[in-house]
């Protein structure tokens, strides 16, 4: 499942602009395998979530930085100079990760979250469907030093940023472990095997994203029908800090 794109390229230390703004509201995107433009109707009924909550929580909203891997997912460029992603194709790769990682056993998934605005949503993620919480720092070793007695072996591995979590994407491509890895608009896609483009840098964002995709694997599953919603409500993904811990 790995990405076709610069996979031989290092992930580069660029430099991060805020994605906490107010979200604006696009056309409705086009898929690139559709010659025709969809209607508003069929396009809504498609999404996971109705498309004014997503566009609201800003998974849209990406950098002023863009990387060549992530040129496919971009929609457009504001005027402000913030790059657009499609939220289309947020919903689809939401779809195909959870179908993949439905694959696994709960215990054999870990969640990697170095991201202060990302630990509240990978906690809850992690406590809905059973996976391993990697929380702040990833240790180094934590995965490829057989000697080191925290080690854990997982058979995949989720990260919220993979230039946040750069360790975590390093030690699983040395040990040969599947990455799912949240990028925004700045990424690469060194070592990555699946994206799913999203602004991974949001308060709001983040909490839409992970809460989004513990529904569907447990849907996935068969834990959860398709009707219901997870007992969680987004509300409780969302981190919830103080003004010091935000200032940190």
């Amino acid at each position: 499942m790995a990405e076709d794109q610069s996979k031989e390229n290092p992930i580069k230390n660029n430099v991060e602009t805020t994605q906490e703004e107010a979200p604006e509201v696009i056309p409705k995107t086009i898929p690139e395998t559709s010659p025709e433009p969809i209607s508003e109707k069929t396009t809504t009924d498609e999404l996971l979530l109705p498309r004014d909550t997503m566009l609201s929580a800003g998974i849209h909203i990406g950098t002023r930085m863009k990387t060549k891997d992530m040129e496919p997912f971009i929609y457009r460029v504001r005027p402000d100079g913030l790059f657009v992603l499609d939220v289309q194709r947020t919903d689809e790769r939401i779809r195909v990760a959870a179908k993949f990682l439905a694959r696994f056993e709960p215990e054999k998934i870990a969640i990697a979250a170095s991201r202060l605005y990302a630990h509240e949503p990978v906690k809850k993620f992690s406590a809905l469907t059973g996976a391993i919480s990697i929380i702040g720092r990833f240790i180094p070793g934590l995965l490829s030093n057989p000697l080191y007695a925290n080690r854990i072996d997982p058979e995949v591995i989720v990260v919220s940023d993979p230039r946040a979590d750069a360790q975590a994407v390093r030690e699983a491509s040395k040990v040969g472990i599947p990455i799912v890895a949240l990028c925004s608009t700045d990424n690469e896609f060194a070592g990555v095997d699946l994206v799913i483009p999203t602004n991974n840098k949001g308060r709001r964002a983040l909490a839409v994203i992970f809460w989004l995709l513990a529904r569907q694997i447990l849907r996935e599953r068969g834990e959860l029908s398709i009707d219901n919603d997870p007992a969680v409500p987004i509300e409780d993904f969302e981190a919830k800090l103080s003004r010091d811990e935000e200032d940190t």
